[in-house]
């Protein structure tokens, strides 16, 4: 397969590979998660259903990509009662996978944040009070910052990439943890090592927001660094392999027993013959095992089997009935017993 690719230079949507190759995410789910990790902010407040329909994909298949997206953490709802006592629903979107506290944490994060703004009143549905692109903004501020080309697939460059997005996320955990795109990039690295070591971007998160300062934190990028650093868990050991088995010394050859030109052959076990004197005994074997069971006669028909039974049956008790010296004995009324062959 030929591959040309140009990476755009505005205009583009970042696109997590864990996401674009997600084996439980369909096409229709896969596309409405780039299509709103993409989308402007002042368009993010519109619900996900809106977006879909706008896509054409609705009914039904607008039901399953939502739920997958929701079974796998992209998605995240909740139901509350507004001010005029309606029923209203807000609904959380990532580009990475939350949990049931992340996503309640960031939600907590944009109804403080949405509070503190003069004269701002509860957000409508869905409303988020900053952009719901999982931590990235449409990338207009990374301009003459690309290649022509597409990003390399280094070592370690896939972990960097997810340490990257964790960092960006946390903006929404906590506004002292904001981080730009260059001071993310900066961490990448650093936050990649957790990765590598076995920590997923979940626990990394947790680990980065929990605990954090009582009077606050006066610089982001030098706290998290500090953080990364301290905190970073020892490499998972892997196992010394094992020792390489010495194969078993070789069999010396051995006089085949089969007929023919005298040759030699390595056995493996205790065997006789060699691999074709063996195949050619038992071809000679169960030929004159077929041709004994052609030669034998035509077994009776049911009829006549049931017939020799009870002729057999017949004669068997006409032998109990005679005597040991094969005369028949009559027994008379008076219970005394004569010989046939006698006189009264």
């Amino acid at each position: 397969m030929l591959r040309h690719a140009i990476a755009p230079s505005r205009r583009y949507t970042k696109a997590s590979h864990d996401v674009v190759r997600h084996p439980r995410l369909s096409s229709d789910a896969k596309i409405l998660l780039l299509y709103v990790q993409g989308l402007p902010e002042q368009q993010a407040g519109k619900a996900l259903s809106e977006h879909g329909k706008k896509l054409g994909i609705s009914g039904r298949a607008y039901q399953r990509a939502k739920a997958q997206l929701i079974a796998h953490g992209f998605v995240h709802e909740w139901k509350r009662q507004g001010d005029r006592g309606f029923w209203v629903t807000d609904q959380l979107f990532a580009n990475v996978p939350l949990t049931d506290d992340e996503a309640r944490a960031v939600r907590e994060s944009w109804v403080g944040a949405v509070a503190d703004r003069p004269g701002a009143r509860n957000p409508a549905v869905g409303e988020p009070g900053c952009p719901v692109a999982g931590g990235y903004e449409p990338v207009e501020e990374e301009l003459g910052e690309n290649c022509s080309h597409p990003p390399s697939e280094e070592p370690g460059a896939a972990e960097a990439a997810q340490g990257e997005r964790v960092l960006l996320s946390l903006r929404h955990a906590h506004p002292q943890l904001h981080l730009g795109v260059r001071e993310a990039r900066g961490l990448a690295e650093a936050a990649g090592e957790w990765i590598r070591r076995g920590v997923s971007a979940a626990e990394l998160r947790r680990t980065l927001i929990s605990e954090l300062p009582r009077d606050g934190v006066r610089s982001a990028v030098g706290f998290l660094r500090h953080r990364l650093v301290q905190k970073l868990p020892a490499p998972v050991a892997v196992p010394a392999p094992a020792p390489p088995v010495a194969p078993p010394p070789a069999r010396e050859f051995v006089v085949c027993e089969g007929e023919g030109e005298e040759h030699v052959f390595r056995p493996v076990g205790d065997e006789t013959l060699c691999g074709p004197c063996a195949r050619e005994a038992n071809r000679v074997y169960w030929a004159a095992r077929r041709a004994e069971m052609e030669n034998e006669p035509d077994p009776l028909p049911w009829r006549e089997r049931i017939a020799a039974i009870i002729e057999s049956e017949q004669e068997q008790e006409r032998e109990a009935e005679a005597g040991p010296s094969g005369v028949l004995v009559a027994t008379h009324a008076s219970g005394s017993v004569r010989d046939a062959g006698a006189g009264s």
